[in-house]
């Protein structure tokens, strides 16, 4: 990685550091690199939906989270046009939950990311595409 992006990184790094929601749901973003980031939240009890599970919401901000990262990872401004997602798997109270985005494609203007969410097993819990909008002005 050269100087360049370094500082394109770490200016990633920054604006989402500035996330609140990120910030209240204990979500951490564990790597960041061209394409490519992960991010990690671990269940708690506030986090639970009626049934007891996790809150869909939360597993979708994790897994958006993520895809912010990766999106964001070329310096360009990057924000959501669309996120589709589908739950596969009920995690509780004490999961550590895995989010991973890939970047699938990239153009001028935007980006296509595919993201997974996986417990501490490794086992599927979610997945989802993201289509982002990249502002080059």
């Amino acid at each position: 990685m050269n100087k360049e992006q370094a500082k394109t990184l770490e200016q990633g790094r920054q604006r989402l550091g500035k996330d609140a929601l990120a910030r209240l749901l204990g979500i951490e973003i564990t790597e960041m690199r061209p394409g490519y980031a992960s991010a990690v939240m671990k269940v708690t009890p506030e986090l639970l939906n009626g049934a007891g599970v996790t809150h869909g919401s939360a597993v979708f901000a994790l897994a958006d989270l993520a895809f912010a990262a990766a999106s964001n990872s070329h310096g360009i401004m990057a924000l959501a046009l669309n996120v589709n997602i589908n739950f596969i798997k009920a995690t509780t109270v004490g999961a550590v939950l895995t989010a991973v985005a890939h970047e699938d494609n990239l153009t001028r203007k935007t980006g296509i990311y595919r993201l997974e969410v996986r417990d501490e097993a490794g086992d599927l819990v979610a997945v989802a595409q993201g289509l982002a909008y990249r502002r080059t002005h």
